[in-house]
């Protein structure tokens, strides 16, 4: 039986807004209105009046309400945006924020639930919300946020974080990943999976997974030699290749292999082939394969190795 309370969700527009961390999330929540269940949108200004916003890609807003228009309770949840990062710099920007902050405050009070996406942090952090709280960012923004806050707690590398009622994430599509926990906390795992399906979207990352994939992460460097080591490895997963394995494949000496893969990627060939076998059996295991399985295709041994190596990733992460 689906819930009767309706939930309204409120939507905050800062100018400059970052379009996918706005439209990400509010996609999540009408889909899941689309099943029927009981969820009110609103879109608002976060300045109290009717200024047209425009978003850092130069899409314009308007029609918009003011945050104040509505009357929230501890079921409800307002989001909070990343924008433009220079715009937090403005010191005009924060002054026109004050009274938008002093509400912000007072539904904080209030219980009320609230959300920020990407370096929309900042804009908590400002108002004080996050004072003596775990919160985190966009990882490129990692050092300016903890040089301007040092009074609250970032943890690094994590999708999102739950606080008590304030909720904080990466950004990008990390803001589609809290939504659809949101999802799962209100109306349970079945609608959420729908959802994701609808959204043709991994149907959810943890708070504790990273924000960059194990599979994207260490490619930042240019040579080709060494991606398509990277390749191999990842393709030949299941196959256990050794470090002789991939040093043929890419013509090199394992000597001079290990010592490139080290230099480009700054991590060695072992540690690269765990955190893609971690990955890769977390993904399994979120899709219910057995133990077994998910060891052969990590290619491990036993399922007792598999078991070793995610208590391993566990403790790192705690």
């Amino acid at each position: 039986m689906k819930p009767q309370n309706v939930v309204k969700i409120l939507f905050l527009v800062p100018p400059k807004v970052q379009l996918l961390d706005l439209s990400g999330p509010i996609h999540v929540f009408y889909e899941a209105r689309e099943y029927d269940y009981p969820i009110e949108l609103f879109y608002a200004s976060i300045y109290n009046g009717q200024e047209d916003m425009t978003s850092c890609a130069g899409l314009a807003f308007n029609d918009l309400i003011s945050y104040d228009d509505l009357e929230l309770s501890s079921n409800d949840f307002i989001f909070v945006p990343g924008v433009n990062f220079e715009l937090l710099s403005d010191l005009n920007f924060s002054a026109n924020c004050k009274d938008f902050f002093k509400w912000l405050n007072v539904q904080n009070d209030n219980k009320v639930n609230i959300c920020s996406i990407c370096t929309g942090a900042f804009l908590l952090a400002q108002a004080g919300i996050l004072n003596n709280r775990k919160c985190t960012t966009h990882w490129n923004r990692v050092n300016d946020f903890k040089l301007w806050y040092p009074e609250v707690t970032l943890l690094e590398n994590r999708l999102f974080i739950k606080d008590d009622h304030i909720y904080t994430s990466a950004g990008v599509s990390a803001g589609i990943d809290l939504a659809l926990h949101i999802v799962e906390s209100l109306y349970g795992i079945k609608l959420t999976v729908d959802v994701a399906k609808q959204m043709v979207v991994y149907f959810r990352r943890g708070s504790e997974d990273a924000q960059i994939s194990a599979f994207l992460a260490h490619r930042n460097h240019i040579n080709n030699r060494i991606h398509e080591a990277q390749d191999f490895i990842i393709n030949h997963l299941e196959d256990a290749s050794s470090n002789i394995d991939v040093a043929e494949r890419v013509n090199m000496s394992v000597r001079n292999l290990t010592r490139l893969f080290k230099k480009h990627t700054g991590i060695t060939i072992g540690d690269y082939r765990k955190k893609i076998r971690i990955e890769r059996a977390l993904n399994l295991l979120e899709e219910e394969n057995t133990l077994d399985t998910v060891a052969r295709a990590c290619g491990l041994k036993s399922t007792s190795r598999l078991i070793a190596l995610l208590k391993e990733h566990k403790a790192k992460v705690l």
